[in-house]
């Protein structure tokens, strides 16, 4: 008898590849499921490794950390495409400076700048990011930048805090990795770790930035200093005086007159103030000078941002004070020095407010020339001294005030110099004066417009360059 079931059907072919598909799905969402557990421990290796260090407390002076940037790639890395981010929380309604003390390709080499965060998480709200220009070089596989030394502080020089901090790890003495300071290679995260994690990451990582270059036989400086015994304003070349003699009242020159305040309208947020204070007597004065410790300068322009004033900040007015940037080097028949010296009360038996402008051949004998020009320059001023082979000239905000002749052109190299002092000490009381500067940079074989100076100096500025020297070495 035949049987009344009947034969199973096969499958069709659309069936069969429907459930071919369906265990592709199941065995491909286990695998995607699996991703981050093989990811996790199968990690692509670092391109870049930071290494930190620190000798400071939470409570200091500075955030000082001592940093080496490792090339852990099989590949050269051009410092260039490389920057890093230091994170720390501002002290509140505090701003803040950077300095490079050391860097082994140069402070002059790494760029910088201080920047609030749009986004602030536990442990920061600012970040200083750190880059390096074209000139810094490259790291080879298994290379090291070696140390930079970098100085983060208030530019209202009170303590900083760092309890808490991202980027902050006093246990590392010495140096260790630290993932708190990430790195990027052109503009990618290759290292480290952001507050606020991946989202953090993905929305704060930079773009990256065109090359930086610093121009060759230039020197520049705005100043980011935290006071006189700074470490980097000697590194940088410059030497506060403290020495006997004139100009002046002889024997009062001290460190104590030089501070570097911060100023919101200045181009680097501080100002380099030289200050002058007297009651009257030669015990009671005291005279204030910075210069450079180097005669590295001669053919160029110098030209510098100051702030000339009328009126003494405090006490009475009437004083002969001298509020000078002038340069000045070689001896015997290589003598040279150029004066702006701006005297708001006058001196020496001239009425003011008046400027002299003054090319020397030679001091002892006292062959100059000069040319004095009655006005107040009160306020923010450029000053520029155009220097070539048979001329120099003197210009204020592009005015041109006084031309000199080859016969006083310098035949040395000289040393720039700024100071405040006074010519004698006519009355009794307390009183007195600040001559500002917010930078200074001078170019060498090149002849520039005051309008030419100031927007090259806000260009470094803007590019995170706050010194250069990038003279030939002597």
């Amino acid at each position: 008898m035949a049987s009344s079931r009947r034969q199973p059907r096969r499958p069709s072919r659309a069936g069969r590849v429907f459930k071919t598909l369906l265990v592709v799905a199941v065995l491909a969402g286990g695998v995607l499921a699996a991703r981050p557990v093989w990811d996790h421990f199968h990690p692509e290796p670092a391109e870049l490794t930071v290494r930190y260090r620190t000798a400071t407390e939470a409570k200091a002076d500075a955030v000082r950390p001592w940093l080496e940037v490792f090339n852990t790639s099989e590949k050269t890395v051009p410092l260039s495409d490389v920057s890093l981010r230091y994170y720390f929380t501002a002290d509140e309604g505090a701003s803040y400076a950077f300095n490079c003390v050391e860097a082994a390709m140069g402070c002059s080499n790494l760029t910088g700048a201080v920047v609030a965060m749009d986004t602030p998480h536990d442990g920061a709200d600012h970040y200083l990011q750190l880059g390096f220009t074209g000139k810094a070089g490259s790291l080879k596989p298994g290379a090291n930048s070696e140390g930079l030394e970098i100085q983060l502080y208030r530019t209202d020089h009170k303590p900083v805090q760092q309890t808490g901090d991202w980027s902050f790890d006093d246990s590392k003495r010495a140096y260790q990795d630290s993932d708190r300071i990430p790195a990027y290679k052109r503009g990618a995260l290759v290292w480290g770790e952001e507050p606020g994690g991946e989202a953090a990451e993905a929305a704060a990582t930079p773009a990256a930035e065109p090359v930086v270059e610093a121009p060759e036989g230039g020197f520049f400086d705005d100043f980011n200093y935290r006071g006189p015994k700074d470490t980097a304003l000697f590194k940088h070349g410059w030497l506060v005086r403290t020495s006997e003699g004139g100009p002046g009242i002889d024997g009062t020159w001290t460190a104590d007159g030089v501070s570097f305040p911060g100023d919101e309208k200045a181009l680097g947020g501080q100002v380099l103030n030289l200050r002058a204070a007297t009651d009257g007597t030669k015990a009671g004065t005291e005279q204030a000078a910075l210069g450079s410790k180097k005669a590295e300068f001669r053919t160029g322009t110098y030209a510098a941002r100051i702030h000339f004033t009328d009126k003494p900040t405090t006490g009475e007015n009437g004083d002969h004070i001298n509020q000078t940037f002038f340069t000045i080097g070689g001896s015997g028949d290589k003598y040279s020095e150029l004066d702006n010296e701006y005297m708001p009360n006058g001196g020496w038996g001239a009425l003011g407010p008046k400027l002299d402008t003054t090319s020397w051949r030679n001091a002892e004998d006292g062959d100059r020339v000069t040319r004095k020009h009655l006005r107040s320059l009160a306020g923010w001023r450029t000053v520029l001294i155009t220097v070539t082979k048979s001329s120099v000239t003197y210009s204020i905000d592009g005015e041109k005030l006084y031309r000199s002749g080859s016969d006083y052109a310098p035949r040395a190299d000289m040393a720039m110099n700024f100071n405040t002092w006074f010519v004698d000490l006519p009355f009794t009381g307390e009183r007195a004066w600040d001559m500002k500067v917010d930078w200074v940079y001078f170019q060498s074989g090149e002849k520039l417009t005051a309008k030419e100076a100031e927007k090259a100096a806000k260009g470094f500025r803007d590019n995170g360059l706050s010194w250069f020297d990038t003279l030939p070495a002597a």
